[in-house]
């Protein structure tokens, strides 16, 4: 039978079974081994508010913690929200990660 993918859409090589995890979009239980996962690292108040907040503040240079956050989504969400792309046949093949772009500093 003909094969989409060589590992089948999974990275569970040689494990019998996987715990599920829930889609951060849709709720549903999907295979930790399959579920696409984004590291997220943001601060906890927006740009406006750290403004303030560093205005405020008694210390000089007090970091506020940021929020890290592991969010898992199914395939058709991560295919919907864009996070992900449809890749052809050839480019199915292809196994290094995209390139990274740098996040500008102003």
């Amino acid at each position: 039978m003909t094969v989409k993918r060589r590992n089948h859409g999974r990275n569970k090589h040689g494990r019998g079974h996987v715990n599920r995890v829930r889609c951060v979009s849709t709720a549903k239980a999907i295979p930790k081994d399959k579920a696409i996962k984004r590291f997220i690292v943001r601060n906890i108040v927006d740009a406006s508010s750290l403004r303030d907040i560093r205005d405020a503040s008694a210390y000089e240079n007090y970091a506020l913690p940021k929020l890290y956050i592991k969010q898992y989504y199914c395939i058709e969400a991560a295919v919907h929200q864009r996070i992900v792309r449809v890749r052809s046949a050839e480019g199915r093949r292809v196994r290094e990660p995209p390139v990274r772009q740098k996040p500008k500093n102003n």
